[in-house]
């Protein structure tokens, strides 16, 4: 039986909260344990860097983060867990990744938009305050996916444009080179995909706005009834639409008690009552694995030794890999160099095409042909030929990024799979970068 690959990792930057337990660490360790998965989790301390010049912080939230993994049933011996930092592959990976990847595609990354957004919103230097890190955080990320080969990544819905630029990234790397990288697919648990934080804001270290996963039994207690409510009184019904209080306690409890607490909210419930059950839920689960969290704390050695074990295990894959990329990419020893002048490799006869026509209705349409010439992709009926060509421009430039947007557009082709689709498009956008 096939084994499928989970990957995830959570940045070093800070104390875990529940946000990180829902929404990464308790999948995770349930995906650990199915038979048919093999699994990989990682400290990612180099992404921290982008953000925090403590060093104290990272290495206190690096500590942090094994000890909850370890205390959430994470069993080392099951799993390739390690520090990122403890494989120099990543980073020579991420430059690999880095010349096959197209600077506009890094221009849309969300995080690296906002950034922008923000000081031109205050009219200054759209760069301030911006570093390279930043911007190339997706390349990074798809070096620690790609490494691996991960099939599966357990990310939040804000995450997912990440893995589909880890996906074109991949398109592109294997295009160029040959079949090396599995283009890999995102997991997300609609539930708890994004938790809510104590000012109803997604939960996150940003906003401060967290519950941390192990607080103290009455610090967890003031801090959900700190969270932010409407002004109902005891009696009136209350919606638990975007009721930051009902989905924590949604993420934490079964479908058939949820729906119980549902009904106490439409027959009023006091938040007071309210707030007490969530506290009840969340520290019936929290408190075994709270015990468990600070024994770990207790002792840092025996957590580096599991993380020096969870590196070797990891670079024994990625380190004949990296050596394998090295030599498809010609970076090889002279002893073993080609004396042959090599000749140009004919990348454009490989290309798919777009086609644009008008039918006998009066329309305008366009498709994509692979070089067999089966159709990869096809338009709706357009008005004018310069629509067409606006949407073939869009695709062109933008590639795979522009098929959900222009979905209403375009026809789907049954007989052929979504990846063929993307690597013929992502194709298409690095020949036009080269």
């Amino acid at each position: 039986m096939a084994l499928t690959r989970f990957l995830t990792g959570i940045t070093t930057s800070g104390t875990p909260h529940l946000g990180n337990y829902v929404g990464s660490i308790r999948p995770s360790v349930a995906a650990s344990l199915r038979p048919e998965v093999e699994s990989f989790y990682f400290l990612a301390d180099y992404h921290a860097l982008i953000k925090i010049d403590q060093p104290e912080r990272i290495n206190r939230s690096t500590l942090e983060i094994a000890a909850s993994w370890l205390a959430c049933g994470l069993n080392p011996n099951n799993v390739v867990f390690y520090r990122q930092s403890d494989i120099p592959e990543i980073p020579e990976l991420t430059w690999l990744l880095t010349c096959v990847t197209a600077k506009g595609v890094l221009n849309r990354a969300h995080a690296y938009k906002a950034s922008v957004d923000k000081n031109l919103a205050t009219g200054i230097d759209p760069d301030t305050n911006i570093n390279a890190g930043l911007f190339m955080y997706p390349v990074l990320m798809a070096a620690d996916i790609l490494m691996f080969n991960a099939h599966k990544v357990p990310v939040g819905r804000d995450q997912i444009q990440h893995l589909e630029m880890a996906r074109d990234i991949a398109y592109a790397f294997n295009h160029r080179y040959g079949e090396h990288f599995v283009p890999p697919r995102e997991v997300i648990d609609e539930q708890v995909a994004t938790l809510p934080g104590l000012d109803g804001r997604k939960m996150s270290k940003s906003y401060d706005n967290t519950i941390p996963l192990f607080s103290s039994r009455d610090q967890l207690r003031k801090l959900i009834f700190g969270i932010v409510t409407d002004s109902k009184a005891p009696g009136q019904a209350k919606s638990t639409a975007n009721c930051a209080l009902f989905q924590i306690y949604q993420a934490f409890s079964s479908p058939a008690e949820s729906d119980a607490f549902a009904r106490e909210f439409e027959q009023g419930i006091a938040w007071s009552q309210a707030k007490e059950t969530v506290f009840q839920k969340l520290d019936q689960e929290l408190t075994p694995l709270r015990e468990r969290y600070q024994a770990l704390m207790s002792d840092p050695g025996q957590i580096e030794a599991l993380l020096v074990q969870g590196a070797q295990k990891a670079r024994a894959i990625a380190t004949p890999f990296t050596a394998k990329l090295r030599h498809v990419v010609g970076l090889r020893s002279l002893s073993t160099a080609i004396t042959a002048t090599p000749t140009a490799p004919n990348t454009s006869a490989a290309l798919a095409q777009f086609k644009q026509y008008r039918e006998t209705d009066g329309q305008f349409y366009f498709k994509l042909v692979d070089p067999s010439g089966k159709t990869l992709l096809q338009s709706q009926g357009l008005t004018t030929g310069r629509e067409a060509g606006q949407l073939i421009q869009r695709l062109r430039t933008e590639g795979a990024a522009a098929l959900h947007a222009l979905a209403e557009q375009l026809q789907r082709i049954d007989d052929v799979q979504d990846d063929a689709v993307i690597a013929a498009l992502t194709a298409l956008v690095q020949s036009k970068a080269d």
